[in-house]
C-alpha cells in the first residue's frame, strides 16, 4: 500500500523537528519520494549516517509501505 506525501512529511517532521524539509513524488504513485532534510541533527555526521538518522525515523516503513526514498541531507551552513 502506498504511503501518502503527509505521511511521510509528518513522519519526518516528528522525527526532524527542527529541520527544513522538503518532499517530492516523483512517479505520482505514492511509492516513490525525494526528500531533502537540512538538520542540525546531521552537523558532523557522514552521510551514510544521516541517511540511517531518516531511516531510523521513518520506523521501518522503507522498504514496506515506503518503496523507494531518494534522500539528499545536510547540516545547516
Amino acid at each position: 500500500m502506498p504511503m501518502p506525501i503527509e505521511a511521510l512529511e509528518a513522519a519526518l517532521r516528528e522525527g526532524f523537528p527542527d529541520a527544513q524539509i522538503e518532499v517530492q513524488d516523483l512517479a505520482g504513485d505514492g511509492d516513490h519520494y525525494k526528500a531533502r532534510i537540512v538538520s542540525p541533527a546531521f552537523k558532523g555526521l557522514p552521510r551514510v549516517k544521516q541517511h540511517q538518522l531518516v531511516y531510523a525515523a521513518l520506523k521501518g516503513r522503507v522498504g514496506g509501505e515506503l518503496h523507494a526514498l531518494a534522500l539528499e541531507t545536510s547540516a545547516p551552513a
